[in-house]
């Protein structure tokens, strides 16, 4: 009945002092039963104590229990409620059920819930409204009350929606977590074991609203209550404290427990003494005393058992951590199980942590929740729902097939992939019919082992295809389908089989993972069908549905081994005594956490409740208050040896500072300086194991060649290349600390064999190889090729143009029309009639087959009229013909040849469509990179010479014309002829004109579409692309020595990785091969190819020095 409370500092020995008092009574009074209510996770630890501190090794009449379980405990004597509880995976499957049948009536939630987490934070409020004891009239009243808040209104307008909807769901069959507590304190009242028994509450910073109702219940049927409190002895005992005070938590929970009793004891106030924690750790004794207090004080002395450290990146801090833990192993003798480590952020900490003590030899054990999403088989069965409920899309078959649970193998998915993305095979319609396509360079023989697999897949997964497709079914129908198919595929087999690799590795926890998860996930469809099996959905519901139970489904742990580093989180994991405690990770951001999760209430929200009297969890002001004071339990719990580290950088790379926490250790403590992990006293400290030691061989076998002669290096390096473990790791890193560029030649015969002839009028090939060889030999040499894709991109817009194009030059003389007389929807009717043929022919009918690809018709259609009507234009502004489209030379097409015949004289001009940028340039054209129209028109002048023998054949021009949607701000279609100049400018050709008066003349009377103009006074302006008749035979006789040097470059056998670097252009930019070719200018010898730039003046001499110093 009487109340009590045991106070007393972090450390000062109260659950020790009550623990004994408890012992001692239970052995005086054996038939009395004693209660030890400790948090749930501290159970286990509190029993091992109790068992330890009692005299006779046991305890008969001392049970130590949660709440929880105190709740079976009553229950099974006195009967109590039927129900069975829901606990968190069900919470969350009946909340995305109810969510999905109430989404009309949600106004702010609804979408909202399709955020990943949301449904979380939804859950999480209506448990913390079940906690708080906020029942429906409440919420009623809240909505009432914020007529002024429409937002809270709305919010809160849903949530009453769904907690009523929650509620009445389970009122027949479950009750949560939550409603167990409100059962107990109704029946504690008729549990015998419980009248007249002890009590003692152990380990509680606080109560919620129902965990007071229950101690209310059990103050008036024990007959002794016992709380211990941790707080400072110096403060009042029923002070009233502010929120941002270090013991206000320990304060309200006195004052909330006298509330519910007049009876209380004077309280004990435990002084520490010769048995506390810091009896011989003076330093930390001291820090106990001051930290976050007002009036602290400082510790002048030297000590040793507080340091900090600071590293360079959070993988260094953990590293540096295990040597250190090795450290105290080794020379002062501690056990790893009485070291702990903690964080902020254990999500990223705890895998660092894992690797650094995995490589180190540390065992440890890692306090997480450790979620079942990434197993391969629960991947399997996602991505087989995903599959069936999307209608087979490419994404999920391919999802389905790479979880590597599917009866066909790797290199088959490869095979299949390839097909599918070439063809755009997409719906389970398509996998079922038989494949006859062949796609651009696959072998036709292929397609027969092709079908085979893909039969194999159809036979699959055909039974699961049928039963998600149709009509809503029940949860109960879609679980038995999904059920048998799991069991068609072997799946317990196969994660045997797995169990069993890992039993031999000696992976435990992968060991424990793989041999619970075929039972979890059968745990949860059982429970699904169970929960919701009578209820109908569609096949995505049904999927969000199972999603959501196995996001929050969980796989049990190892419980700590007997001697294990423990890896915590700063909040959630309580800690044993320690000796030494490493807090690693004390950043901003880490501490103190984020505390704005973005829940549903906001802080303003939460105000407006308390404001209202209605207390709820706290909001993120005062959790950054009770931070605090977990700070202090946490920094208190070391005996001996306490060390705080933290990093410069996070895990992307960006400079992060120290949490407030260091600066305030600091200032207790001026004699304390961080250390840096990376320059340790002595580097015999780097090299504690062999996996550290790693780092500083490392170091110096990749930049420290005057250290190779040391004895330590030597040493170090001949004891790896012994160790049976290290040896082939330590010839790989030396190999890679040695590598240079390979001399990428192949000898002249195997070149000619490779690539026989090579044309000189192939100019691509050409320009390949001057870009760099090495893509040439790719391309050329080992036809290597791009995988064929089912889309239409940018270079297919420009293959289209080029055949569309062609094809109307080609319809033009069927029809035997001209260009110039062409009227405007004559030539619109035949560009439309072009591009549908060509269309309907390209790419496997891609062009068919979506949305976007018809708007892309629709935008080339635009383009190519546009095109044609320039072209057009053009030519009627000159005197010049087309002779030939697309016209073949010895491994090379001219798009368009145009001449201009008099008298005696034939001028010829050539044109290449691009559908890029591509401008024509000097100096590209001196480096091969532009050969292409010196190469067509050298070819063009010679096959005119054959037709006019007896006419002088002289070029005119050479031009690139850019195939583009000049977009311009004006409509269009406004005023057609005022546009006509200004898109014409932007249709201009770029090249190289013949600088003769009467035949610019000939190419464009306006001289609009030409890349030159004139000055005033008649004469063409600096900066004019021009050439007179020498200079043209002087890129002609240039490019054909360039095509000389490049061809015997090639067959002698060149195929370097040296792409070309000019201004800020490189061969790599586009370069499909990139990656393939292991350029990496890290490695010695791989460097650009810098090409040299030329002025306009410089250029002509460059090609007359190159050709022959008669040009000159």
């Amino acid at each position: 009945m009487p109340l009590q409370f045991i106070i007393g500092n972090s450390g000062s020995g109260k659950s020790y002092t009550v623990f004994q008092s408890v012992i001692q009574e239970a052995r005086e009074h054996p038939e009395q039963l004693f209660y030890v209510i400790v948090p749930e996770q501290f159970t286990m630890q509190t029993q091992k104590t109790l068992v330890e501190m009692h005299p006779d090794g046991g305890i008969l009449n001392i049970d130590v229990l949660s709440f929880e379980r105190l709740a079976f405990r009553v229950f099974e004597e006195v009967g109590g409620d039927t129900r069975k509880i829901l606990e968190e995976t069900g919470k969350n499957m009946v909340l995305q059920k109810l969510v999905q049948k109430h989404q009309k009536d949600l106004v702010y939630l609804k979408n909202q819930m399709k955020k990943p987490g949301y449904l979380d934070e939804v859950k999480s409020l209506i448990s913390e409204f079940m906690q708080y004891e906020v029942g429906e009239q409440e919420l009623e009243r809240m909505k009432e009350d914020a007529s002024d808040r429409a937002l809270l209104q709305m919010k809160l307008q849903d949530v009453t929606v769904l907690y009523q909807a929650f509620r009445d769901y389970l009122r027949e069959h479950y009750m949560t977590p939550e409603e167990v507590l409100e059962v107990l304190a109704k029946e504690i009242v008729f549990s015998e074991k419980l009248r007249g028994s002890v009590l003692v509450l152990d380990g509680f910073t606080g109560f919620t609203p129902v965990q007071m109702k229950v101690v209310k219940e059990l103050l008036a049927v024990c007959s002794k209550v016992l709380v211990t409190v941790t707080m400072d002895v110096q403060e009042p005992f029923m002070g009233k404290e502010k929120s941002h005070q270090l013991f206000y938590m320990s304060h309200k929970m006195i004052r909330g427990l006298c509330e519910l009793t007049k009876e209380t004891e004077e309280p004990v106030w435990i002084k520490a003494g010769e048995k506390s924690r810091f009896a011989h750790s003076p330093a930390l004794s001291f820090m106990e005393k001051n930290l976050f207090r007002y009036r602290r004080q400082v510790y002048k002395q030297e000590q040793k058992e507080i340091s900090i450290f600071s590293a360079g990146t959070p993988l260094k801090e953990m590293e540096e951590t295990a040597r250190r833990i090795l450290r105290l192993v080794r020379k002062e003798g501690y056990r790893f199980g009485e070291i702990a480590v903690i964080t902020g952020n254990l999500e990223e900490y705890g895998n660092l942590a894992r690797q650094a003590f995995d490589n180190s030899g540390i065992p440890c054990f890692i306090d997480e929740k450790h979620s079942i999403l990434m197993n391969p088989f629960v991947e399997y069965v996602r991505a087989a729902l995903e599959m069936a409920a999307q209608g087979f899309s490419y994404e999920s078959v391919f999802r389905y097939l790479r979880c590597g649970m599917s009866d066909i193998t790797r290199q088959e998915t490869d095979w299949l992939e390839n097909y599918v993305v070439a063809l755009g095979i997409r719906g389970f319609k398509k996998w079922k019919e038989k494949w006859v396509r062949i796609y651009r360079g696959m072998k036709e023989e292929s397609i027969l082992e092709l079908n085979e697999i893909r039969e194999r897949f159809v036979r699959e997964t055909e039974e699961l295809a049928r039963g998600f497709s149709g009509k809503k079914k029940t949860v109960k129908e879609y679980c038995g389908f999904l059920y048998e198919f799991i069991v068609r595929s072997r799946i317990q087999e196969k994660l045997y089989e797995q169990e069993e690799v890992f039993c031999r590795k000696g992976d435990r926890a992968m060991e424990k993972e793989y041999a619970q998860i075929y039972g979890i996930v059968m745990e949860l469809l059982d429970k699904m069908t169970e929960i919701l099996g009578e209820e109908t959905v569609s096949p995505e519901e049904f999927r969000q549905i199972l999603e959501t139970g196995m996001s929050q489904a969980k796989v049990a742990l190892i419980p700590p081994g007997l001697d294990q580093v423990l890896v915590g989180d700063m909040e959630r994991t309580r800690l044993k005594d320690a000796r030494a405690l490493f807090f690693v990770g004390v950043n901003e951001g880490n501490i103190p956490k984020n505390t704005e999760s973005g829940g549903i209430l906001t802080e303003l929200d939460r105000e407006f409740f308390a404001d209202q009297g209605v207390e709820l969890a706290p909001g993120p002001k005062e959790l950054m208050n009770i931070q605090r004071f977990y700070l202090y339990l946490n920094l208190t719990k070391p005996s001996e040896h306490l060390c705080l580290s933290f990093a410069n950088s996070n895990m992307k790379g960006e400079a992060v500072s120290p949490a407030y926490l260091i600066h305030t250790v600091r200032r207790l403590y001026p004699q304390l300086h961080p250390e840096r992990a990376e320059e340790p006293e002595s580097f015999l400290e780097l090299l504690e194991t062999p996996s550290t030691g790693m780092d500083y061989l490392l170091e110096i076998l990749g930049s420290h060649m005057d250290k190779y002669e040391e004895p330590l290096f030597q040493e170090l390096y001949s004891w790896y290349l012994r160790s049976p473990e290290y040896q082939e790791l330590t010839k790989k890193l030396t190999d890679a600390a040695f590598m240079r560029k390979p001399a990428d030649r192949i000898s002249a015969s195997v070149a000619r064999a490779l690539y026989g002839e090579v044309s000189p009028n192939s100019a691509t090939r050409l320009e390949r190889f001057a870009a760099c060889a090495f893509a040439h030999f790719l391309r050329y040499g080992l036809e290597i090729t791009e995988r064929a894709e089912y889309e239409f991109r940018a270079m297919d817009m420009g293959n289209v143009i080029h055949q569309a194009l062609e094809k109307f030059a080609a319809e033009l003389q069927r029809k035997g029309l001209r260009w110039s007389e062409l009227d405007e929807e004559e030539r619109d009717s035949i560009v439309e009639e072009c591009l549908n043929q060509v269309a309907a022919d390209y790419g496997n009918t891609i062009l068919k087959s979506s949305a976007r690809n018809q708007y892309m018709i629709e935008r080339t259609s635009r383009i190519l009229k546009r095109t044609v009507w320039a072209l057009q234009e053009q030519l009627r502004q000159g005197e010049f013909l087309p002779e030939g489209f697309e016209v073949s030379i010895g491994g090379g097409r001219i798009d368009r040849l145009d001449v201009l015949k008099e008298d005696k004289k034939v001028y010829v001009k050539i044109i290449d469509y691009k559908s890029g940028n591509t401008s024509f340039d000097l100096v590209s054209l001196y480096h091969g990179l532009q050969l292409q129209l010196v190469v067509y028109m050298d070819a063009a002048l010679d096959a005119e010479q054959r037709k006019h023998p007896d006419c002088d054949i002289q070029p005119a021009g050479i031009f690139y014309y850019n195939v583009k949607d000049p977009m311009l701000q004006k409509e269009m279609e406004d005023d057609l002829d005022g546009l006509d100049p200004e898109i014409f400018k932007k249709l201009k050709m770029n090249g190289l004109v013949m600088a003769d008066r009467d035949v610019i003349e000939g190419l464009d009377k306006t001289t609009i579409s030409l890349p030159l103009s004139y000055t005033t006074k008649g004469e063409l302006r600096k900066g004019s692309s021009v050439a007179d008749e020498q200079g043209f035979a002087l890129l002609g006789a240039y490019v054909k020595k360039k095509i000389t040097d490049i061809r015997e470059a090639i067959l002698d056998g060149n195929a370097e990785v040296s792409p070309y670097e000019m201004g800020n252009r490189n061969a790599c930019t586009y370069c499909p091969y990139q990656g393939t070719c292991g350029f990496d200018r890290k490695i010695p010898g791989y460097e650009f190819r810098r090409l040299k730039q030329f002025a306009d003046d410089e250029i002509w001499k460059a090609f007359a020095k190159e050709v022959d110093d008669e040009w000159e």
